[in-house]
């Protein structure tokens, strides 16, 4: 059969596939694809792998976790914080009663890195890390070593300006918002 034989619906129908197809092919291919790459604790110690997206951050790094007891995750902020990288971080109030994120804020605190903790009754329970504008980490792990090695956990890197461009906006605006967070200090 050929394809002057075709009814002219499955003509557009076919060239509409193609157009699409194209699309695709087009947006694969171009600088603001979107990419995500998806880490499981403990096989692939995710917060291993953040780290590593730490030392190669320029211009800002925003964290809100619940829970940030971590050397790795503490000394990865702290790098960022000397190299001149914007670091913020959102915490949960309550979780500074372990004495291990106490000690991990503190330290944090010390490095020059500001730190907000909730007022509001609910958890801060988000996971969530904005870098450079450009990537978003979220999941269910928090900045922990069971988080990294022993928990079930998974960690979503998200490489899409839009998105990341959301997270960020959600972050600058529990910043700003001093009913809900305030500044902690020792």
């Amino acid at each position: 059969m050929t394809r002057r034989c075709l009814p002219a619906f499955y003509r557009l129908s076919i060239r509409c596939v193609l157009c699409v197809a194209c699309a695709i092919g087009a947006l694969a291919g171009s600088a603001d694809a979107t990419s995500i790459e998806v880490y499981y604790a403990p096989e692939d110690e995710p917060l291993t792998k953040l780290s590593k997206i730490y030392e190669q951050a320029a211009r800002s790094i925003y964290v809100a976790v619940y829970g940030l007891t971590s050397p790795l995750a503490v000394k990865g902020l702290v790098d960022a914080k000397k190299r001149g990288v914007d670091v913020r971080v959102i915490t949960d109030r309550e979780r500074l009663e372990d004495r291990k994120q106490k000690t991990a804020v503190e330290t944090l605190h010390l490095a020059g890195i500001p730190i907000l903790v909730n007022r509001h009754d609910g958890l801060m329970h988000l996971k969530q890390v904005v870098i450079d504008d450009e990537i978003n980490a979220s999941g269910s792990m928090n900045h922990t070593g069971s988080g990294n090695r022993y928990n079930d956990e998974r960690l979503d890197v998200i490489h899409d300006h839009a998105i990341t461009a959301k997270a960020r906006e959600k972050f600058l605006a529990m910043w700003q918002d001093e009913q809900r967070f305030h500044r902690w200090t020792p």
